[in-house]
C-alpha cells in the first residue's frame, strides 16, 4: 500500500506538473500572437489603406474615361480573379499543370509549403489531394525528423570529436585511446552530450548560409532584390508559404534546367535546416518554461515542496538511482524530471537514449520501492518459484510475495 501510494503521488504530480507546462505554454502562445497582431497591424495597415485609396482613385479614373458603369467592371475584375485562381496571369508564366508544374505542386503539398499559387480546380483533383497530401504529408514529416536524428548525430560526433582534442591538449585524455585513464574527466566524457545552444547556434549558421546562397541566386535570376530573396527563403523554407513570391514561375530562363535543379536543392536543404532548428528551438522553449515553473513554484509553495520532497521511508531520490548505475555514451541516463535538475548547461539527448536509460533506472526503483515498502530486501524461496509466482519489483512484486505466501501456507 506504501509504494502503491508513493508511486500515484509521484504520478500525480509529474501529471500536474505538464498541465502547468502546457498551460504556461498556451499562454505564452496566445500572448505572443496578440503582441504580433499589434504589430503587423501597426506596420502594415497605414500602407493598406493607402493602396486602397490608390486603387479607389484609379478605378473611378479609369470608368469615367471609358464610359464604363462601375459594376460591369467590377463583374469583369471578379471574373480575372477566378481565372488567376485557374493559373491564368496577365504575363506569359509557365504551364501550371504540366508534369513539371505538377511535380512543383506536389512538392509544396508534401513539404506542407502550400504557396497557393496552383491549387486544383475540379472535384477529383481536391479529393486525390485530401489522400495524396494525407500520407505525403506524414512520410516528409518522418523523413524531416529521421533527418534531425542524423543531423544531431553527425553535430555531436564533430563536438565530441573536438571535446576530446582539448582534454588531449591538456594531458587529461590518453593519445592513444579514449579510455585507459581513471580520471574523473574520462568517465565523465563517456556521458558528454552536447549542449543545446551549440547545436542551435550551428544550425543558426548553416540555415543563415543556405539562405544566403540561394538568395545570390534567386536575385539576378527572378528579379528580385536581395531582401525580397531573404523573405522568401524564410518563408519557404519554414514552410510557411505565402505565395506571395514563388520561384521558378516564369516560362524561360537562363539554364533553365539548373536552375530548376539548383532551386529544388536548396528549398529541400533549407526546409530540413529550418525544421531541425525549430525542434532545438523548441528544446530551449520547453527549458525556460521549466524554469519560469520552478521559480512560480519555490515562491508560491516553497513549505509543500518541502514536504514532499523529505527523504521518508517509502522514496527513493533521483540522486540514490544514479549513483547506482554505471554511465555510458549509450545510456546516459539524463532524466527528463523537472525537479532533480541534472540536466546541465542544456545536454541533449535522443528519445532513444533517454528510453534505454529509463529501462535501467526504473527497474531499480522499483526495486528499491519493493525492498523498503517490505522492510528489508526480500528473498524469494524455492517454493515460491515453483508455485509459478516469479519475485519480480516494484508493487507487481509485492503483490506476487502475497500471493506466494498464501500459497505456501495452504
Amino acid at each position: 500500500m506504501a509504494c502503491r501510494g508513493a508511486c500515484c503521488c509521484s504520478s500525480a504530480g509529474r501529471l500536474n506538473a505538464d498541465n502547468a507546462r502546457f498551460l504556461l505554454l498556451a499562454v505564452l502562445i496566445v500572448l505572443y500572437m496578440l503582441c504580433g497582431a499589434a504589430v503587423f497591424s501597426a506596420i502594415e495597415l497605414p500602407t493598406e489603406r493607402e493602396a486602397k485609396e490608390r486603387w479607389e482613385e484609379r478605378l473611378e479614373n479609369f470608368t469615367r474615361r471609358h464610359n464604363l458603369s462601375r459594376a460591369d467592371l467590377q463583374h469583369f475584375l471578379r471574373e480575372y480573379e477566378e481565372a488567376s485562381v485557374a493559373g491564368i496571369r496577365v504575363d506569359d508564366i509557365r504551364p501550371r499543370w504540366d508534369f513539371t508544374g505538377a511535380f512543383y505542386f506536389v512538392g509544396t503539398v508534401v513539404s506542407t509549403i502550400g504557396f497557393g499559387m496552383t491549387t486544383p480546380a475540379t472535384i477529383g483533383g481536391k479529393i486525390f489531394l485530401i489522400f495524396y497530401g494525407l500520407i505525403g504529408c506524414a512520410g516528409t514529416i518522418l523523413f524531416f525528423n529521421l533527418f534531425l536524428e542524423r543531423l544531431i548525430t553527425v553535430i555531436a560526433y564533430i563536438m565530441k570529436s573536438c571535446h576530446e582534442r582539448q582534454l588531449r591538449r591538456k594531458g587529461v585524455l590518453p593519445h592513444n585511446g579514449r579510455r585507459g585513464s581513471g580520471s574523473s574527466e574520462v568517465d565523465s566524457l563517456a556521458g558528454w552530450k552536447p549542449s543545446v545552444y551549440y547545436v542551435m547556434l550551428i544550425l543558426c549558421v548553416a540555415s543563415l548560409i543556405i539562405s544566403c546562397c540561394a538568395s545570390a541566386m534567386y536575385t539576378p535570376i527572378e528579379g528580385w532584390s536581395y531582401f525580397d530573396s531573404l523573405y522568401f527563403c524564410f518563408v519557404a523554407f519554414s514552410t510557411i508559404g505565402f505565395g506571395d513570391l514563388v520561384s521558378s514561375q516564369n516560362v524561360r530562363y537562363e539554364s533553365q534546367g539548373l536552375y530548376r535543379f539548383g532551386n529544388f536543392v536548396f528549398i529541400l536543404m533549407g526546409v530540413c535546416c529550418i525544421y531541425s532548428l525549430f525542434n532545438v528551438i523548441s528544446i530551449v522553449i520547453k527549458q525556460s518554461i521549466n524554469w519560469i515553473l520552478k521559480k512560480l513554484a519555490c515562491k508560491c509553495c516553497h513549505r509543500c515542496q518541502r514536504r514532499l520532497f523529505r527523504s521518508r521511508r517509502n522514496v527513493v531520490m533521483p540522486g540514490n538511482v544514479r549513483s547506482r548505475r554505471n554511465i555510458s555514451i549509450e545510456t546516459d541516463g539524463v532524466n527528463e524530471s523537472d525537479t532533480d535538475g541534472r540536466r546541465l548547461s542544456g545536454e541533449m539527448i535522443s528519445m532513444k537514449d533517454f528510453l534505454a536509460s529509463n529501462k535501467v533506472s526504473l527497474a531499480i526503483m522499483q526495486k528499491q520501492l519493493s525492498e523498503t515498502a517490505n522492510g528489508y530486501p526480500r528473498q524469494m524461496s524455492s517454493n515460491s518459484k515453483q508455485n509459478g509466482f516469479s519475485s519480480g519489483v516494484g508493487a507487481l512484486a509485492i503483490m506476487n510475495n502475497r500471493l506466494a505466501e498464501t500459497s505456501v501456507d495452504r
